[in-house]
């Protein structure tokens, strides 16, 4: 076995998990300055959203019966409808406050929705299956690896670029973009506020509900907790590639994942179970060597 495309594969598929949690955060960011602390229980929410509430430790799959035509828009559509009550509740009345008061209100929220998932279907973890035939291994340039590492890469480089059409050929990118750059300047020039933000909540919650999909179909596991690690790991991401930056939310992603995974591979068996210690440590020196991340915006101003 050729262990060079092993590790490629195996950090592409992890670096696109990340980075599609990653662009998530920073489409909130770039346009609102919040960083959204509850998109990580969005992700939970979408996985819980395919399965009947029960105290079961096997769930009972409900719309994740649907033919997976029909799943996919379904279960994208949901994380994007919680995005967008999210942001209709709550962030259209918190857009004079300031960052740190929207970061703890998405803290709340969070919490909020993560209560609501204990009271439904109790805290117990909840085997599931999803699309079971996925992890199904293929032989591929010496390496074995699931078919749903292909289909995460794949799916990551079609959101990748469907977002850069999206932001260079459309009205709502375009306003998107001036958002980010200069939200207060692009305002008097005729940018739709709640369009803008609407949209990019919208765009967030179904990359929320994409990594859902995933994770649900790769540990076969429900749990009201899954959403935290990735989501402190997307927001990382983030600040690695620059707040508020699309393409440094990509990158970042992937050499997180390209960084998990060589340590998870080459690091002695006694210490590998401090891995993240370790990961950690690569971002501290990457934060002391370029501060403001590797693709650094210009502050967008207030979002009023």
């Amino acid at each position: 076995m050729n262990a060079a495309p092993q590790l490629l594969f195996d950090a592409l598929s992890l670096g696109g998990i990340y980075a599609m949690a990653a662009l998530g955060i920073a489409l909130i960011f770039g346009v609102m300055n919040l960083v959204n602390f509850a998109h990580g229980n969005y992700i939970a929410f979408c996985v819980f959203a395919l399965i009947l509430p029960s105290s079961d430790v096997v769930a009972v799959m409900f719309i994740g019966k649907l033919p997976t035509l029909l799943l996919i828009p379904v279960i994208l559509a949901i994380g994007a409808g919680i995005a967008v009550a999210s942001e209709y509740v709550i962030f259209r009345h918190m857009r004079g406050a300031t960052p740190v008061a929207m970061m703890i209100s998405s803290f709340a929220l969070g919490f909020v929705i993560q209560n609501v998932m204990l009271t439904v279907y109790s805290s117990r973890a909840k085997a599931i299956s999803l699309w079971p035939d996925l992890n199904t291994p293929v032989d591929i340039a010496g390496a074995s690896i699931p078919l749903l590492q292909l289909i995460v890469i794949a799916t990551t480089l079609i959101v990748v670029a469907g977002l850069a059409l999206l932001l260079k050929k459309t009205r709502i990118g375009l306003e998107m973009r001036a958002a980010a750059e200069n939200f207060t300047m692009a305002r008097l020039l005729g940018v739709r506020a709640n369009v803008v933000i609407t949209g990019a909540f919208a765009l967030s919650g179904a990359l929320a509900a994409a990594v859902a999909l995933i994770m649900a179909t790769q540990t076969g596991v429900a749990d009201i907790r899954m959403g935290g690690q990735i989501m402190l790991t997307a927001f990382i991401a983030t600040v690695i590639g620059g707040l508020g930056s699309l393409p440094g939310a990509v990158a970042a992603g992937f050499l997180i994942g390209a960084i998990s995974v060589v340590l998870q591979t080459f690091l002695p068996l006694e210490i590998r179970a401090f891995r993240d210690a370790f990961l950690y440590l690569f971002v501290i020196v990457i934060l002391l060597a370029k501060p403001q991340g590797l693709f650094a915006l210009r502050s967008a101003g207030p979002r009023v």
